[in-house]
């Protein structure tokens, strides 16, 4: 998943003159500040990610196939895994949230602004989470997965799908996900973004995913997340209806890709659902939990929740990367060592109390430490490149034509 940081943002009551005045900044000017910079902070959002991620915790301990209980989890909890595989669409709602707080942070930003402040929000944690998982199955626990220091270097990139090397921690399939939408919204901001493109980008690029998912070549649906397109599409037109107030077209627009997600993921959940459990959830339910994973958006962002000021949710939403990086096998080792000598309760709870303590450290240590100076530097080699760039090309457009060679 990716955990997407959530930034100041508007009142949930946005005034529609402002749409008015939407505008793209010009090519090479620095980025005007982003009208959500000085707003209150969507704290209902924050727990909305860490519920989220809470529930993916909840779905890998209680329902998804593993050695760690000694035995299948549903001998463990008889008649509790028909209720909590619905958990598994957690990574849905992660990706909703993405589109709305992706475009908030990027809207008004230039590239090496938007970039930059992706790479010190995804990295450091995810560095951190891939060492310590690393470690424990090379070391501490073999036998909990096959993994070698080879798969481990290469998952620091990230971008170890694009190389066909496995994930170290299959919860790393999102962050893949979310790095080709964060591709494609770069292009958005190094075009500029108006909410008529941002409008027009959510119609195009879920209709040319459904597409793709239905006929394309592999690399094409690989390029336009064939599978989570209109989730994120969804998010994004959830935080424009915000930015610029309500309208008709931006709500059919809303229906349009929930009704595109609904037709995407409940097939592919029931698929994976039968490869990794002994559940056979409900394609109806499926279908209706996926709307409610972008009513809840819209819940949180723009009715009176979004007035919600307990600064306890934003602490916990702090914790949900970390948290969802590194609950699977941590917890799982948790399980595995003391399943024989407590209840099963409390090896649950032992479980999720480590992890938890486990992203409350790299929250601390890592995150907060490394990601601000990381952002800077990032940011500031951005824009280095992106001004010797011009520069090369302002002197090529400068530089006389040769002249034709004349005949005797």
């Amino acid at each position: 998943m990716a955990a997407p940081t959530v930034t100041t943002a508007a009142p949930w009551v946005p005034t529609p003159s402002r749409r008015a005045t939407t505008s793209a900044p010009r090519p090479g000017a620095p980025a005007a500040a982003p009208a959500t910079r000085d707003r209150p902070r969507l704290v209902a959002l924050d727990g909305l990610r860490f519920a989220a991620a809470v529930g993916v915790l909840l779905y890998h301990y209680a329902v998804r196939d593993s050695q760690a209980w000694g035995r299948p989890p549903s001998e463990v909890f008889p008649g509790l895994g028909e209720w909590l595989v619905y958990a598994a669409l957690g990574p849905e709602l992660f990706f909703v949230i993405s589109g709305f707080v992706i475009l908030m942070t990027a809207w008004g930003r230039s590239v090496p602004q938007v970039a930059a402040s992706r790479v010190a929000r995804l990295y450091p944690a995810y560095w951190a989470s891939v060492l310590l998982t690393g470690a424990l199955l090379l070391w501490l626990w073999p036998d909990g997965k096959d993994v070698t220091p080879g798969q481990v270097a290469v998952n620091l990139t990230m971008l170890q799908s694009l190389v066909d090397v496995g994930n170290v921690d299959g919860v790393y399939w999102t962050l893949w996900t979310e790095l080709r939408f964060y591709a494609l919204v770069l292009v958005l901001v190094a075009i500029g973004i108006t909410r008529r493109r941002v409008l027009a980008f959510a119609v195009l690029w879920p209709t040319a995913a459904l597409l793709a998912d239905a006929a394309g070549p592999p690399w094409l649906r690989e390029v336009l997340i064939s599978g989570y397109a209109p989730l994120f599409a969804a998010g994004m037109v959830l935080y424009v209806i915000l930015r610029d107030g309500h309208s008709r077209g931006a709500w059919w627009l809303v229906a349009a890709n929930t009704a595109a997600s609904v037709w995407l993921v409940v097939p592919h959940q029931l698929a994976q659902q039968a490869r990794n459990t002994a559940q056979s959830p409900s394609p109806v339910v499926l279908g209706a939990l996926v709307v409610v994973c972008v009513a809840l958006v819209a819940v949180v962002t723009l009715t009176p929740v979004a007035r919600l000021r307990w600064r306890w949710l934003t602490t916990v939403g702090a914790l949900t990367y970390p948290l969802y990086l590194l609950h699977e096998h941590w917890g799982w080792w948790v399980i595995a060592h003391v399943r024989d000598v407590v209840p099963v309760p409390v090896a649950f709870a032992l479980a999720t109390a480590f992890s938890v303590a486990l992203a409350v450290a790299v929250h601390h240590v890592v995150e907060r430490r490394l990601g601000p100076p990381l952002r800077s530097g990032v940011q500031r080699g951005l824009e280095r490149l992106s001004a010797r760039a011009g520069a090369v090309s302002r002197s090529a457009a400068r530089r006389p034509a040769p002249r034709a060679a004349t005949r005797s």
